[in-house]
């Protein structure tokens, strides 16, 4: 792949924020559920919003009879209320439980591959949950579509004070996982929450250094400044019209010379395959102006400093593989690990399609690293 190429796509990708894809204008049909929040972390608040919650089962993957599933919300630092689905073994060996939450892919809703995780790790023992971060899918937060390393980081360590807090969970076993660009995010909440106990990634992506670099760090300063350019005219466009443009989901129909990746992506967001219709990548995009909020705002500036367990999944043919790798040499200790996939694609690690997501190797971590 030449260099012209990949600053082609990095750019074009970019202004989609790396392949994500969008909702519709309007949130998903369903009952309009009413939420006033007032709990013990913000009592002297009340906080309305509107959240169309679908009750349905409309996950890409097959329910398990070995779990129950539910719809629960919470609230954030920045008071955006999440949603997510929890997922409970229906076999319960103790009173309290250690719980992962779980989110991503970049653009995706908990529907799709956060969900599949959740529910697989439920049916080995552990209380999960999947939610849909800050702007996305069926959670809060105005104007939607829109990304942010600081909110999205926050997104895990409100899920963590909502795990902590169940009567149901042990406080000191919980654990997160973070898929492709929320594997970055995941990695960034285990640097600064300190009850996250251990930290698995899988497929991860840090989306400061695609964003300011493109893919394989193939811009220099020049290619930077003229993604600048763009961004912030498009700034001027969007207040000119004062709403936000879209910037396109996963390509479709994919150009000739689309590298491998992209296709790769097509392969799960465009088709029965893992499409849904709340999933940025599988439809419109994030608003366009979104890469801004990474460019100048670098992930993992403090990784080193991560005390707790971190396992890093990644597959050995993913373009992404470069990401993992790189973290991985960054964090301190004898309990961090890296785990290649042998043969395995990005998207590989996203469902069961090809049959190697290492959840035995995830229920070792975690069982031998939440107790």
């Amino acid at each position: 792949m030449t260099n012209n190429i990949l600053k082609k796509y990095s750019i074009a990708l970019i202004m989609c924020l790396c392949t994500a894809g969008a909702l519709y204008a309007t949130r998903p049909d369903g009952a309009i559920v009413e939420k006033t929040v007032n709990n013990n972390l913000n009592s002297n608040r009340t906080m309305n919003e509107n959240l169309n919650l679908t009750q349905k089962w409309d996950k890409v993957f097959p329910k398990s009879d070995k779990v129950n599933q539910s719809k629960v919300t919470f609230r954030n630092r920045y008071g955006i209320t999440l949603v997510a689905d929890l997922y409970i073994p229906k076999e319960q060996v103790a009173e309290k439980m250690p719980a992962i939450a779980v989110s991503g892919p970049f653009g995706a809703v908990k529907e799709q591959s956060s969900g599949l995780y959740a529910q697989t790790m439920a049916e080995r023992g552990f209380l999960t949950i999947a939610f849909d971060p800050s702007y996305t899918g069926e959670s809060g937060g105005e104007p939607c579509y829109v990304a942010s390393p600081d909110i999205n980081t926050e997104d895990f360590c409100a899920a963590v004070d909502y795990l902590s807090i169940r009567d149901d969970v042990d406080p000191e076993r919980i654990g997160i996982i973070g898929i492709c660009g929320w594997g970055g995010m995941a990695i960034n909440a285990a640097a600064i929450d300190t009850r996250i106990k251990a930290t698995v990634t899988s497929t991860m992506y840090d989306m400061s250094r695609v964003n300011a670099n493109g893919y394989f760090d193939s811009m220099d300063a020049d290619a930077r400044y003229e993604l600048r350019k763009q961004l912030n005219a498009q700034r001027t466009v969007d207040a000119k019209n004062g709403s936000f443009a879209l910037g396109g989901g996963v390509v479709d129909p994919l150009p000739v010379d689309a590298p491998e990746f992209v296709k790769d992506y097509h392969s799960y967001y465009k088709t029965d395959r893992g499409y849904h219709e709340r999933s940025l990548n599988s439809n419109g995009g994030w608003n366009k102006t979104s890469a801004l909020s990474f460019i100048n705002m670098p992930l993992l500036a403090y990784s080193d400093e991560i005390r707790t367990a971190v396992l890093l999944v990644h597959g050995e043919k993913a373009h992404s593989r470069y990401f993992s790798e790189d973290a991985f040499k960054k964090l301190k200790g004898d309990n961090k690990e890296l785990l290649i996939i042998p043969g395995a694609s990005h998207v590989d690690l996203y469902d069961n399609q090809a049959g190697v997501i290492p959840y035995d190797k995830m229920e070792r971590f975690f069982r031998a690293n939440l107790k």
